[in-house]
């Protein structure tokens, strides 16, 4: 599958250092690839904490290949504004997703899974197949 059409990964977090670490990690722990889109929309638009629907949007058409768009996210307000926009209908990509996923563990499974060239639902059911992640 060529690099156009890859799934995009946007990671939504309260926090811009932590949205842009987790993406970072996720692309480290995928090989370090560079070809699937990812991008972090953390924070406030002054750099505070917080949700930036404005940042969300800037996120998810930067990161849209035509394949679709995978949105995790964190926390509470993150998945209401998310849902948000996704109920405007014109705001996000054509083909954006929220993803029911954990976070850091999702990120990865996503990421991972986009890089082999797998569509939406492939990606979509990699990122919630974390859920089942033991540690014990």
């Amino acid at each position: 599958m060529s690099e156009e059409k890859l799934v995009g990964i946007v990671l939504v977090s309260h926090s811009a250092e932590v949205a842009a670490s987790v993406g970072e990690l996720a692309k480290g722990l995928a090989g370090g690839t560079t070809a699937v889109p990812v991008a972090p929309a953390g924070g406030t638009e002054g750099g505070g904490l917080g949700t930036s629907a404005e940042l969300i949007c800037a996120a998810a058409a930067s990161v849209d290949r035509g394949a679709g768009v995978a949105v995790l996210t964190d926390l509470g307000s993150a998945v209401l504004t998310v849902k948000a926009l996704l109920a405007e209908g014109d705001e996000l990509p054509d083909g954006a997703r929220l993803v029911d996923a954990p976070f850091v563990e999702g990120a990865v499974a996503a990421v991972v899974t986009a890089a082999a060239g797998a569509d939406l639902d492939a990606v979509e059911a990699a990122a919630v197949e974390a859920y089942s992640y033991r540690k014990v």
